[in-house]
């Protein structure tokens, strides 16, 4: 059974550092691009951050580009997000998703509906 387990959200004030864990079970985690989205209240889901199998590409949303720093740990089947400079509107419930890989040169998607599998998210709210 395939399971993402997102950790690490939490309440913090403008300006603090958290970092997101995601802990992956049930399939080849090696073998799966990884992504962070997160949804606001009353929004829609949106693409955080990506990271290509074996971590060669990183890839980030112009909202978080500076910021935000994705990384995987294909021993430990986890993935990570450090979120640094928190600002009110990185407020949102983060989820991670996996997509599985299935060809050599396999374009990164940022697109929701390519990724099958996601955690259940962890609330990330920053306010003063």
């Amino acid at each position: 059974e395939v399971q993402l387990q997102a950790s690490g959200g939490g309440l913090v004030q403008p300006g603090s550092s958290l970092r997101l864990s995601c802990a992956a079970s049930g399939f080849i985690f090696g073998s799966y691009e990884m992504s962070w989205f997160r949804q606001a209240p009353g929004k829609g889901p949106e693409w955080v951050s990506g990271i290509s199998t074996g971590g060669r590409q990183t890839h980030y949303a112009d909202s978080v580009k500076g910021g935000f720093t994705i990384s995987r740990d294909d021993r430990k089947n986890t993935l990570s997000l450090q979120m640094n400079s928190l600002k009110p509107e990185d407020t949102a419930a983060y989820y991670c998703a996996a997509r599985p890989r299935r060809a050599v040169f396999q374009v990164f998607s940022r697109l929701k509906d390519d990724y099958p599998y996601w955690g259940q998210g962890t609330q990330v709210t920053v306010s003063s």
